[in-house]
């Protein structure tokens, strides 16, 4: 289901029009028959006609992909919807001497060749989804996602907000499921240039990217760290939630983007917020009692904002990547607050939708670590994430995380999971070490 759901304006009552009922107790035999062929006629042609609007192809069960010629990309999608046909219910559909394997190699290679992925990236995602659902993820990645943009809540009401961007032909929405946010469904002026937007009251953000803040429940008062904050979407996010109190401590490893970093605190007003630059391995600050670790990691869940990603990923970037994620989850929980009453929680979150990065970097530092739990987010929305995956068992509670796709939340491709430090509990090694 979508996460945006559009009120509707109109209702429009789409009614078939009602079967002529015959009245033939006073018809003569041969009359009586006339029209009885003639209505068999007719639900004849009705029943043909459902035929083939349900079938892509007339004979799907000797349907042979290699025979069927796939030139232009218009060929190319009929060929892809062709053989998902047959996948969908294979033993029925399928072609007696083509193997499933071979209908799904197919398929790869029709949707690299019509939407320009590597082989390597498909296969990825093939393995994640399966072959329709594979399509539907694909397909989706080319259309952009609704535009939001995250009410400052520091400088004014989402309602007061409205007020001023409707009359200037801006058409918005509320979101339900976060309070501060406004879906865009048509501007007449540019979004990021608004005199709105320089005040500071607004801040353009996806809307995958308000869960691991609305997960993570910054409070007044508290010693908070991001982790990887740049560009400042979710620091500016936890400030207003904490009505500028306690101290939020901006982290990025890249000196490049502490810039923008600061540029939006400074715009958003954020007061309680310090920028640091270290590798998020080194951060030597502690006792936070809460954390937020957006990962760096293969934007394998945003490829509609960058197609690169369709050339530029294989399994080598995934093991590359997970084992980043891995030390820097490490670190978080390292770092946590000892106090057993404080809230001592890191939210995990990629932009990603692969296992790799998300249940499996979780279970491994859950598992070794031995001092940590999953818990529950308080978010209805969205997957549960995988509780095994190709024959691996993950650890229990993993499915309280959640996952977000475009293709069904219409949203960019998003994983989050909040973690606690269990109280009493010591880590059973440092990373890198083994068990004591």
């Amino acid at each position: 289901m979508s996460l945006f759901a559009r009120s509707a304006k109109a209702k429009i009552v789409d009614e078939a029009p009602a079967k002529i009922q015959l009245d033939l107790s006073s018809d003569s035999s041969e009359e009586l028959d006339e029209l009885q062929n003639l209505q068999n006629q007719e639900e004849q042609h009705e029943a043909e006609a459902k035929e083939d609007q349900a079938e892509p192809q007339a004979d799907q069960t000797t349907y042979d992909p290699r025979t069927d010629t796939a030139e232009t990309p218009e060929q190319m999608k009929q060929r892809i919807a062709r053989v998902q046909y047959v996948l969908s219910n294979f033993n029925a559909q399928r072609n007696k001497n083509i193997s499933r394997v071979s209908y799904i190699e197919i398929l790869k290679h029709d949707v690299c060749e019509l939407y320009g992925y590597a082989p390597e990236t498909a296969e990825i995602l093939l393995g994640l989804f399966g072959p329709e659902e594979f399509v539907q993820f694909v397909q989706s990645c080319e259309q952009p996602r609704p535009v939001t943009i995250r009410v400052n809540t520091l400088r004014l009401k989402r309602k007061e907000l409205a007020a001023l961007l409707v009359p200037k032909g801006v058409e918005l929405e509320p979101i339900s499921w976060c309070h501060e946010a406004l879906t865009v469904f048509k501007s007449q002026v540019p979004i990021g240039a608004t005199p709105e937007y320089l005040r500071g009251y607004y801040m353009p953000q996806d809307a995958a990217s308000l869960l691991p803040v609305l997960a993570l429940k910054p409070k007044e008062n508290e010693k908070i760290l991001d982790m990887a904050a740049a560009p400042g979407g979710k620091s500016t996010h936890i400030c207003q939630l904490m009505k500028n109190s306690g101290v939020l401590i901006c982290n990025d490893a890249s000196e490049k983007r502490i810039l923008g970093l600061q540029s939006n605190l400074s715009r958003m007003g954020c007061t309680n917020a310090i920028v640091v630059n270290y590798d998020g391995q080194d951060i030597p600050f502690n006792n936070f009692d809460r954390i937020l670790l957006d990962a760096p990691c293969t934007g394998l869940g945003v490829i509609s904002k960058d197609q690169r990603v369709k050339t530029s990923r294989d399994n080598n970037d995934l093991r590359r990547m997970q084992e980043i994620q891995r030390r820097l989850l490490w670190k978080a929980l390292d770092i946590l607050n000892a106090d057993p009453k404080a809230p001592r929680l890191v939210c995990y979150s990629t932009c990603s939708v692969s296992v790799a990065e998300n249940e499996a970097v979780v279970d491994y530092v859950i598992r070794e670590r031995g001092d940590c739990q999953i818990v529950d987010m308080g978010l209805d929305i969205g997957k549960p994430g995988f509780k095994n995956f190709k024959g691996t068992q993950f650890v229990h509670g993993i499915d309280k995380a959640r996952r977000f796709y475009p293709h069904i939340h219409n949203v960019q491709g998003f994983f989050v999971c909040l973690i606690q430090k269990k109280p009493g509990m010591k880590c059973k090694r440092e990373y890198g070490k083994a068990s004591e």
